[in-house]
């Protein structure tokens, strides 16, 4: 309980009036104000350091009752949902739990009472396993029944073959955006799309380096747009724009000769021509899909594809003395 003292000096009295719980009580004393002392002419004497008065002993501040905290009367069986239902500042006196956060040098790290640190950082109490099921309990009768035929992940990928991958995160700073959030990457096999010699030819030289030969599958990453939506609908136009630049024929694509061009065309070239000769200068009836024709025309093509070395020679090597010796 709290007393404020007003002291009003009033002359040949002196009135005091306490307020506590909204009530007022006034002490009025007519004791006589003390006179000043005088020397023998009858002059007042200076006082210039005066004597401090004796002061009344302070009363003692009554303890406020308080409530013990809400951990300590909580039932084992409670629903932690009704304690915690949604997103909110860590509270200690709401959660029994021993937690503790933050560094001390002299002993254990300080527990959940009066921690700033705790109440700094973002806390995931609402999204507990029973609260998220009754979460989707509620949203359960919203919701329409999977599709048939998509119950496996080779059937999604069959009818869903382009994948939109992104990231969301929680940001523990004053601006809840992340600039890695509006990252999009996509990822689909290239067999899905349908292509000619030459169009898929000119889609992989615009491509690069984002087709992996290994798994099949073309990755394009777009991030220079400020929003999320923004890097998704570019990536979209991305693809569309290089799938329809690819089956464009340039004229000048025309006039290429075999030096010019990007990969090693065996239907055209003159190792084909020159073993078809071989062939028919020998009377043979060896058709050009056989081992041997084919085992040759993959060593000319990976000479000249992938370049001269130790493999490459031995093997166009191989398979030239087999097609030269064969019976």
């Amino acid at each position: 309980m709290m007393f404020m003292f007003q002291q009003i000096k009033t002359v040949g009295k002196i009135n005091l009036r306490c307020v506590a719980n909204n009530t007022r009580c006034q002490h009025t004393s007519n004791a006589a104000k003390p006179e000043p002392e005088t020397d023998e002419e009858g002059f007042r004497i200076l006082d210039l350091k005066k004597k401090k008065s004796s002061l009344p002993p302070r009363r003692r501040s009554t303890p406020v009752a308080v409530m013990p905290p809400r951990e300590t009367r909580m039932p084992v069986d409670q629903t932690w949902s009704d304690v915690w239902p949604g997103p909110r500042t860590f509270h200690p006196a709401s959660v029994p739990l021993p937690l503790r956060q933050g560094i001390n040098k002299l002993g254990a790290p300080p527990s959940k009472w009066a921690n700033a640190e705790l109440l700094k950082i973002p806390n995931f109490l609402h999204l507990t396993p029973p609260a998220i099921k009754k979460h989707c309990q509620a949203l359960k009768r919203f919701c329409t029944e999977w599709p048939k035929g998509l119950e496996t992940e080779e059937q999604m990928k069959k009818h869903f073959p382009l994948e939109v991958i992104s990231f969301d995160y929680c940001y523990s700073s004053p601006s809840i955006r992340n600039p890695s959030a509006r990252i999009i990457t996509i990822k689909f096999p290239l067999s899905r799309l349908k292509f000619d010699k030459h169009s898929k030819d000119k889609f992989l030289r615009l491509v690069g380096e984002r087709y992996d030969a290994v798994t099949d599958t073309v990755t394009i990453v777009t991030d220079k747009c400020p929003l999320k939506m923004q890097n998704y609908d570019y990536a979209l136009y991305l693809l569309t724009a290089l799938y329809h630049e690819s089956w464009i024929v340039e004229p000048w694509e025309k006039d290429k000769s075999e030096a010019d061009l990007e990969y090693y065309d065996w239907e055209n070239s003159r190792s084909k021509e020159n073993v078809i000769s071989l062939l028919k200068n020998r009377n043979e009836e060896t058709e050009l899909n056989s081992p041997v024709v084919n085992e040759y025309k993959e060593a000319v093509i990976n000479l000249f594809d992938e370049g001269e070395n130790d493999y490459n020679i031995n093997r166009y090597k191989e398979a030239s003395t087999a097609l030269l010796f064969s019976t």
